[in-house]
């Protein structure tokens, strides 16, 4: 018998040689008939893999993240068959799951491959499906798989197999079609109903420009046509909130090929965004004890190498800057933390100086591919909303905590409500890759977990995931149409304080090493401002709005009341604009609804004589008419309604 451990914890006693499956089986039917894939001991294995020692077993379904892997996984093995196919002498590479869904790499040869395509190879591919061909593992010596790629005269897959250790080889087999694989499957074609072929792109054979070019066929695929139709509709939302389609509609930034790849110009609107953002936090900073600092855009490398960010961020990094002195070389700057570290060691510090609180919005640059530039979600050169905490080590847990009450207060006060905090700890089984005392890190590791705990987070515990000088704890926010996000994250250092011989005099008169804390409620303006503009489709919290209201005038006759209703707007420090235009009412609103102007106050004959605005929402509503004062108490309750209140 052996013994099997279930994700709660509880152990049941089994045969040799039962599987996943069976025991899903043995805890449910309901269960049994929704596994898809399964681990043991951390390790992916299929549901009729036999378990032959005591271990570990957790099962997925298509609702679990690895159970849609397996799927993803799988799905990718019946698009290559298709193209195989139906392009014969096609030479087939890899094919992973990814985020959404799987791509295949292929050397098509002289067939040539377009979206009119699709139609039939999504047929072909539900054509396999229905065969319910069952997935099936088989091992291959090296020798044998490297003679069948050979004989097929495939390079790509002899290449992979012979940086491969022989008898750790698998194939994975369904239907009359075999390819080289790890494994991770669901058990037979048959559970995959809905399949769509989303794009093609060209991808060179290992992501090096080097190496020959494929062409990369992406698809997706579901176990029902219903999961189909939600994702393409959920897509062309997701169309619709592009924040680079509506960043240009909204006037807020853009981009010019003449000042370079991946450096956002913000406009007026999104400049006052930036800044109404900024001023935001800046505000709730002042009142929990930061200070602001300024650092230059460049640094010596010296500085960088200092930090560790050279051999990390060095190939990633713009070129070193030479000046006329032999020898000198600058960066712009990767990180503000070395920066940080060099404005705390200009001070003797004691003990009862600290904690020292630093806060800065700096720009940083890093060199990214082209190819791997978005919009403002991967850029060149972005801001951080960046803070360092320089505390001893019995403040770490109460500064920690601060910290989240900052998070929280930012994301309550922007719409994000749904989040997930990750707890990163350690591997207990390899420790030395971590930098640091063993006492140290208990406190660290425990003052996030209690943190956590006391602030009651909805969190998960991920061992082995810390960075090498400290444990970490990340926000994994969902926006409006589901999509995770990792936005926030606070970080424990003791490499940093280390490397710069960071000290404070403690109370026993002896030098003591501080511990430092990373801390970026946005991450980043750039990326931030595309996520809160994908989140809210534009409609951003009315105290964060470019303008709040806009006047839309019957005639030009009124123009005399409608500067007087704004002068009254701009006292009450609502941020509001005119429509004087001779164009016909029924333009105007529709131009207001595009441009996402929160409240119209339409003024004519009436409204004049009244002293009153006819007040419509964005969307439709009629709130009728009322005086300037009272919209401005309107104005004013929404604004206290959304931004939330900091407490100290």
């Amino acid at each position: 018998m052996i013994k099997i451990t279930l994700p709660d914890g509880s152990v049941r006693e089994y045969q040799q040689n039962t599987t996943p499956f069976e025991v899903a089986q043995s805890i449910s039917q309901g269960l049994a008939r929704n596994v898809i894939s399964a681990s043991f001991n951390k390790t992916t294995v299929e549901t009729k893999t036999p378990l032959t020692t005591d271990g570990t077993l957790t099962l997925y379904t298509w609702n679990d993240d690895k159970g849609k892997k397996a799927f993803w996984h799988s799905s990718a093995h019946v698009l290559a068959q298709a193209l195989q196919e139906l392009y014969p002498g096609i030479k087939l590479t890899i094919g992973p799951a990814i985020e959404n869904g799987f791509y295949y790499d292929v050397d098509f040869g002289e067939h040539k491959i377009s979206d009119n395509d699709f139609k039939k190879i999504e047929d072909k591919m539900l054509e396999i499906a229905r065969g319910k061909h069952e997935f099936s593992m088989r091992e291959v010596s090296k020798q044998d798989a490297l003679d069948l790629y050979k004989n097929e005269k495939n390079p790509y897959k002899v290449e992979l197999i012979e940086n491969l250790t022989d008898g750790d080889i698998t194939f994975c087999d369904h239907d009359n079609f075999s390819d080289l694989c790890r494994g991770g499957h669901i058990p037979n074609t048959g559970i995959i109903k809905a399949v769509k072929l989303m794009s093609v792109a060209g991808a060179y054979w290992r992501g090096d420009e080097k190496n020959p070019q494929l062409t990369r066929v992406y698809g997706i695929s579901f176990p029902k046509q219903k999961d189909l139709k939600e994702y393409l509709a959920l897509l062309e939302e997701a169309k619709k909130r592009d924040h680079r389609k509506l960043g240009k509609e909204l006037q807020l930034f853009t981009f010019s090929q003449k000042v370079g790849q991946g450096l956002p110009l913000w406009l007026p609107k999104g400049a006052a965004l930036r800044e109404r953002l900024e001023n935001f936090l800046k505000k709730a900073q002042q009142k929990a004890g930061y200070e602001q600092v300024v650092s230059p855009h460049i640094g010596q490398k010296e500085l960088y190498v200092t930090s560790g960010h050279y051999a990390k961020y060095g190939e990633d990094s713009f070129q070193p800057i030479q000046t006329p002195s032999e020898g000198e070389e600058f960066l712009l700057k990767p990180m503000n933390c070395p920066h940080h570290c060099e404005i705390y060691n200009a001070i003797s510090w004691s003990y009862r100086d600290l904690p020292k609180r630093f806060a800065e919005f700096g720009t940083v640059y890093r060199y990214e591919q082209s190819g791997e530039l978005h919009g403002l979600t991967r850029v060149r050169g972005f801001t951080q909303d960046d803070a360092h905490i320089f505390c001893t080590p019995d403040q770490l847990d109460d500064e920690f905590k601060k910290v989240i009450d900052l998070v929280l207060y930012v994301f309550g006060s922007l719409g994000f409500e749904n989040f997930t905090a990750q707890v990163s700890l350690r591997d207990p089984e390899n420790k030395e890759k971590y930098i640091g005392s063993e006492e140290n890190w208990e406190k660290a590791e425990q003052a996030i977990i209690n943190a956590a705990k006391e602030k009651e987070l909805n969190y998960v515990i991920e061992t082995g995931e810390a960075a090498f000088y400290g444990p970490k704890l990340d926000f994994m926010v969902k926006d409006a149409l589901g999509r995770s996000w990792q936005l926030g994250t606070i970080q424990v250092d003791y490499n940093l304080p280390e490397r710069f011989d960071l000290t404070y005099k403690g109370a026993d008169n002896e030098e003591h090493r501080p511990v430092m804390i990373h801390r970026a409620p946005f991450g980043s303006m750039e990326r931030f401002i595309a996520i809160l503009l994908e989140h809210t489709g534009g409609n951003f919290p009315l105290w964060l709005m470019p303008e709040q209201a806009i006047i839309l005038s019957l005639s030009e006759k009124y123009e005399n009341y409608t500067q007087k209703v704004l002068n009254s707007l701009e006292n009450h420090e609502i941020r509001s604009l005119v429509d004087n235009r001779s164009e016909t009412m029924g333009k105007k609103i529709r131009e207001a609804e595009v441009n996402k102007i929160p409240y119209m106050l339409i003024v004519g004959e009436q409204e004049e004589k009244d002293g009153t605005v006819s007040v419509r929402k964005h969307g439709g509503e009629d709130l009728g008419s009322m005086k300037v004062e009272e919209f401005a108490k309107l104005i004013a309750s929404e604004v206290n309604a959304s931004q939330k209140t900091f407490e100290v």
